[in-house]
């Protein structure tokens, strides 16, 4: 056994009512409304997670401030394991790279404990504009600085800092046009009023395959079946660009090792399950489980990211 393990395991002999803690509700904390894609995989793997740890789990929203905070409500909470933060590119990624202040630390105030799924991300423009293909889209653009626009959900999001990053990498300009949100962004790009959105494959496949938007790129290791003739951008000599979106659990600092790996197991288990990973793929959705040593790895990764895109585009918001 490794000395970390062994470590953890006394700490939690030590924990005064860890055991007994594990009988009450294990709550997992949604930094996001009711209805969305992070709130709907939670509650999806609430249903094995209750089974297969012998235990009540229990998804609760905490909206506001782009997740921070339901995040800083992690970060406070007990570490007994018996609270967990539904963990987002945007509150381990991106929040850190373009808020001066944060409500939390997403390094110090928590412990990673594992990625649940990935999301691919996706590149649309609507059909009116005459590319065919990624090629012939860059060319425009490169011929035409400045002349088309693309959506965001808003400042600081993550379809934002996809829009900045196809900026930088390809050495290209567009207007930055921030929405209220995904659904009215996707909405005027349907309706022609905005050229390109940058978002999640799971937004937009069925406008996709229906002709109303065309895909140009997606962010994905391999070609998605759902979108077979969509090259991704490693394809396209675009490796940075390649890397998708994500959710994930945290804890908060302090919770013991045995606690956070116990947790990791089962996730791991759960999302493998055929009936769930059915339900994810439904949402654009793939199923991870990672350690939770991989997935701290990741998040410093991500921050260091999207840090070097918010300096890129000069993105900081208050």
């Amino acid at each position: 056994m490794q000395r970390r393990e062994i470590f953890g395991l006394t700490a939690c002999a030590l924990l005064p009512g860890w055991a007994a803690a594990q009988t009450r509700p294990l709550r997992l904390l949604v930094p996001f409304p009711p209805g969305g894609a992070t709130d709907v995989t939670a509650r999806i793997l609430s249903e094995p997670l209750t089974r297969l740890l012998g235990q009540p789990v229990v998804v609760e929203n905490r909206s506001g401030a782009g997740g921070s905070v339901g995040m800083a409500e992690v970060a406070k909470a007990v570490p007994d394991g018996m609270t967990l933060g539904v963990a987002t590119l945007s509150t381990h990624g991106v929040n850190p790279a373009v808020y001066p202040k944060l409500p939390y630390d997403p390094i110090k105030d928590f412990v990673a404990v594992t990625e649940m799924v990935k999301a691919p991300g996706i590149l649309l423009v609507n059909p009116k504009l005459q590319v065919k293909d990624f090629a012939e889209f860059v060319a425009y653009l490169k011929a035409n600085p400045g002349k088309l626009s693309y959506a965001s959900p808003g400042n600081g999001t993550i379809g934002h800092m996809w829009g900045e990053l196809f900026k930088s990498s390809t050495g290209t300009f567009m207007v930055h046009i921030p929405y209220r949100g995904a659904g009215p962004a996707l909405n005027d790009l349907l309706a022609g009023q905005i050229d390109v959105a940058f978002d999640q494959v799971a937004a937009a496949v069925s406008h996709v395959q229906a002709g109303k938007l065309r895909a140009l790129a997606v962010s994905w290791p391999q070609r998605l079946d759902v979108l077979p003739n969509v090259p991704t951008y490693g394809e396209l000599k675009l490796p940075s660009n390649n890397d998708p979106s994500w959710f994930g659990l945290v804890a908060a600092a302090g919770t013991p090792v045995a606690a956070v790996r116990r947790i990791q197991q089962a996730v791991a288990k759960a999302v493998q399950e055929p009936a769930v990973k059915q339900r994810l793929a439904a949402l654009g959705l793939f199923p991870s489980g990672s350690t939770p040593d991989d997935f701290a790895t990741q998040i410093r990764r991500e921050i260091e990211k999207m840090q070097r895109i918010s300096k890129f585009a000069g993105i900081s918001l208050s």
